[in-house]
């Protein structure tokens, strides 16, 4: 039954990032239609400013697995019941700080949006941060019943509750939205579908898992070891709100609404491309843990790593790369004529100075684990917090003069400097990682990217992209040149196997 856990677990994860990528695509266009402009980016302003309460969460989270796992080895379920009872006490706690800290902004809203909002928005945003300050607030506690979950890796409950909730959610909301109704009922229909999914949770602990909760005699220590054990996933989770949500906030402050939605566009379908990059390097995960813990001596460990590095590195550029430039070329057609529409031009550099930057970080993602492998994870977290400060600190005065694409020249700048440069050092130097092997391998790959990056400058100059029939003519030409010429060009033998291998194993089958 676990090996089945764990297979549908996998599966449905990959399944669920494809839906969520549809439906982001789908769906987020519908919305800036029947919104608007102003209402669109006003909810991703609200939204963003509430998701920074989530940093009460401090990482508790991730501990509970990892006690869980500790006492149900030794079954102990006493102990597992007094867990139970502290998680849920800590997470009750932190929900009613959030629910506290919520209310106060929603009754002293200018202090977030200063002059930025006109006043039918300010009225509007109040409703929005309420309803959103209750949903955050109830998520604290109810969380620990997911967390639960999937400490008994019921993987597959919780993924396909999960992404029934996915699916749901625009389905109702759209007719609503068709009716006439705006962002606030938008938003209350999320918080319900919420509610119902944590009471799905709920009852499945207490009735299918049988767990008990024991609100007495917590272990100081226990709550000592769980704060060193998160201080750093608390870290991580300041640097996310900073480098993917300060941005809206600060350009609702200074901007207005207009500029959130311009920048929240370009946002958009950068988190759909950087989900393309979790899924490849995710499969690596055991394998990397398996070679740290049986290498025999720091060169043969550099070598293995280095090896992996590189292999599952150039796979995820050539991806990357694919998507990448393809939305340079054929981006900005894509997003003013036939995805958000006309008054999204900015977005289109928006997304550019997003996505460009962060080929070569997304193309690492392994290297995140094989720093957690080597328990050498805590100089990342302080990287990323001074990326974090410098993001702040450049978005502040470059959102003023140039708005949304100011805001993304700071997360581009930060980037480049944190995760290109600075992570790139620090692999080679203490995470035996052979970097410059990883680069040069990078650089023979880009021989495939000449023909594709000519190609998408003749469509550019030749083409009118404007025409739906032309953009979808000009997609699959696009494609069909890139495959092509990194077939020829760039990938190796090994790489053209992956691809060859099923469809040999197809072909025989029959």
């Amino acid at each position: 039954m676990k090996i089945n856990q764990l297979k549908w677990g996998v599966f449905l994860t990959y399944f669920q990032k494809g839906i969520n990528i549809l439906i982001n695509l789908l769906y987020t266009p519908v919305m800036l239609r029947l919104l608007g402009q102003s209402e669109y980016g006003l909810y991703n302003t609200v939204a963003s400013t509430i998701s920074m309460l989530s940093l009460l969460n401090l990482g508790f989270g991730s501990g509970y697995i990892r006690y869980f796992a500790k006492y149900k080895k030794d079954n102990d379920c006493d102990s597992i019941s007094r867990l139970n009872g502290m998680f849920l006490t800590i997470f009750a706690v932190i929900g009613t700080i959030a629910c506290i800290c919520g209310m106060y902004l929603t009754f002293n809203i200018e202090l977030v949006f200063k002059d930025g909002l006109t006043a039918s928005e300010y009225s509007t945003a109040k409703v929005l941060m309420f309803l959103l300050t209750i949903n955050l607030s109830l998520s604290f506690p109810m969380s620990v019943f997911s967390n639960i979950i999937s400490a008994h890796e019921r993987y597959f409950f919780s993924k396909v509750v999960s992404m029934v909730g996915s699916v749901v959610s625009p389905l109702v909301t759209l007719p609503i939205l068709l009716m006439g109704y705006r962002s606030i009922a938008m938003v209350s229909i999320s918080v319900l579908i919420n509610l119902v999914a944590d009471s799905i949770y709920l009852f499945y602990v207490f009735k299918v898992l049988k767990e008990k909760f024991v609100f007495h005699g917590f272990e100081k220590e226990l709550f000592l070891d769980l704060f060193s054990f998160t201080i750093f996933i608390a870290i991580n989770l300041v640097i996310d709100q900073i480098n993917w949500n300060i941005d809206k906030v600060l350009l609702g402050r200074y901007r207005g609404t207009s500029a959130v939605a311009i920048y929240s566009v370009g946002y958009t379908l950068f988190s759909s491309y950087m989900s393309f990059s979790g899924s490849i390097s995710g499969v690596f995960v055991p394998r990397v843990h398996k070679l740290v813990n049986s290498a025999t001596n720091t060169q043969m460990l550099r070598n293995q790593i280095s090896d992996l590095f590189t292999k599952v590195g150039r796979i995820q550029f050539v991806i990357l790369a694919l998507v990448g430039s393809g939305i340079v070329f054929l981006g900005k057609p894509f997003i003013t004529k036939f995805w958000a529409g006309a008054g999204y031009d900015e977005s289109y550099y928006v997304t550019l100075l997003l996505i460009i930057p962060s080929i070569i970080s997304l193309s690492q993602n392994i290297g995140i684990e094989i720093q957690r492998a080597e328990n050498k994870h805590r100089f990342r977290s302080i990287a990323y917090l001074f990326m974090a400060i410098i993001n702040l600190l450049i978005s502040i005065v470059l959102c003023q003069k140039y708005g949304a694409v100011g805001s993304a020249i700071g997360t581009a700048i930060s980037v480049i400097v944190a995760n290109d440069i600075v992570m790139n050092v620090y692999y080679h130097v203490k995470c035996n990682i052979d970097i410059i092997r990883y680069w040069k391998n990078i650089l023979r790959l880009s021989r495939g990217l000449i023909i594709p990056i000519i190609f998408g400058c003749l469509i550019n100059i030749f083409i009118d992209l404007s025409s739906f029939a032309n953009f979808a003519y000009g997609v699959i030409a696009y494609t069909f040149v890139y495959c092509t010429s990194m077939w020829f060009f760039g990938i190796n033998e090994y790489e053209k196997s992956l691809f060859l291998g099923p469809i040999k194993r197809l072909v025989l089958r029959k």
